[in-house]
């Protein structure tokens, strides 16, 4: 009989329970087989049929032992992929339809196979400063990526809401960088464990935008991929600045100037991407054309963020063939601020900052 100790952790009496139970079902057929071996006569006779019957009763053990480890199996994986699900639905959170008059759509596709998140990040919210987003792109896959994602984009949930201006939020993502691979240096020393990425070469590259109630647009781009914007004239970067070096290998500058990149005009779309979606392959290793199928998908009407999710993930599957080879990331804001009446597709207007 079983006993358990009066201290025992909680959760410890359920687990063996389960573990015991999970062997009950093999453990029988085994018994049956061996009952079978020792005591049935057929099991000794040297005759054809009795060779048969025997056959057939170890087939049908070996069956449902077979069968009972594969219920059990796809059990744990079923079990796997909630939480898989429960960690993206946290980190990569759904964004609302609308914020602050803002229409949303995201998607997120995993290069791990079978994996539901990766190393890209996303976050749109409305604050007292105006709206305000991120997009990054962790190097490498995996779990040493999905914690790093984390880090920065709790940072951000917190500092957007807390810092008046950009830089403020930038230097809050920097310095949560910087705990988090301290502790996951510490953590590899202790544990000698080289798998992922090591943390002295982890680095995350950054888009931070702000979208002002008059549709002013600024930002702070950490060597990430600019935006698109979507006019009914095409789809044009939304600057051509340099941006500043990754988060993680170096600090950064003292003075962090926010690019003006002009104005978002209503019925205005801004596509917010990683470089996985530029940098997917075909066959004969050609690289996706992000900015013709964004073009193509500025003269469809409706245009809504997710007409425009469907056209960018419908072509950028079928040049890939299947899922690509990196993690992409896509969040998609339209201005619905005013009626489109009001519109006369003028597009965005750039400041001479943007464009240096």
């Amino acid at each position: 009989m079983i006993r358990f100790k009066p201290g025992a952790p909680r959760g410890v009496r359920p687990r063996l329970l389960s573990r015991v139970r999970s062997l009950a079902v093999p453990t029988a057929w085994g018994a049956v087989a061996v009952v079978y071996r020792l005591t049935c006569p057929l099991a000794r006779d040297d005759a054809i049929g009795a060779r048969l019957v025997s056959s057939a009763v170890l087939c049908a053990v070996g069956t449902g032992i077979v069968l009972h480890i594969r219920r059990r199996m796809l059990r744990e994986v079923r079990h796997a992929r909630r939480i898989a699900e429960a960690a993206q639905s946290v980190l990569l959170r759904p964004p609302p339809p609308r914020v602050d008059g803002l229409a949303v759509a995201a998607v997120h596709l995993s290069a791990d196979r079978g994996a539901r998140i990766g190393g890209d990040l996303y976050e749109v919210t409305a604050t007292e400063h105006g709206v305000r987003a991120v997009i990054g792109d962790v190097r490498g896959h995996g779990l040493g990526a999905v914690r790093t994602g984390a880090a920065v984009l709790g940072s951000f949930r917190e500092a957007a809401h807390d810092e008046p201006d950009l830089a403020g939020v930038l230097r809050r993502l920097e310095r949560a960088l910087d705990r988090h691979l301290r502790e996951r240096a510490h953590g590899e020393h202790d544990t000698a464990d080289g798998a992922g990425t090591p943390a002295a070469e982890e680095f995350v590259t950054v888009l931070l935008l702000e979208i002002l109630p008059d549709g002013e647009v600024g930002a702070l781009n950490c060597g990430h991929p600019w935006p698109y914007v979507l006019t009914g004239a095409g789809a044009e970067p939304l600057a051509l600045a340099e941006p500043l070096p990754p988060l993680g290998p170096f600090p950064l500058p003292g003075e962090l100037p926010t690019s003006a990149c002009g104005r978002l005009l209503p019925g205005d779309t801004l596509v917010l991407h990683t470089d996985g979606a530029e940098e997917a392959r075909d066959a004969e290793g050609r690289f996706f054309p992000l900015r013709d199928v964004l073009a193509e998908a500025a003269r469809e009407r409706p245009q809504t963020p997710q007409a425009v999710l469907r056209t960018v993930l419908a072509a950028l599957l079928r040049h890939t063939v299947g899922p690509p080879k990196d993690d992409v990331a896509l969040l998609i804001l339209r201005n619905e601020r005013c009626s489109p009446s009001a519109h006369q597709s003028h597009g965005v207007t750039r400041s001479a900052t943007a464009d240096r």
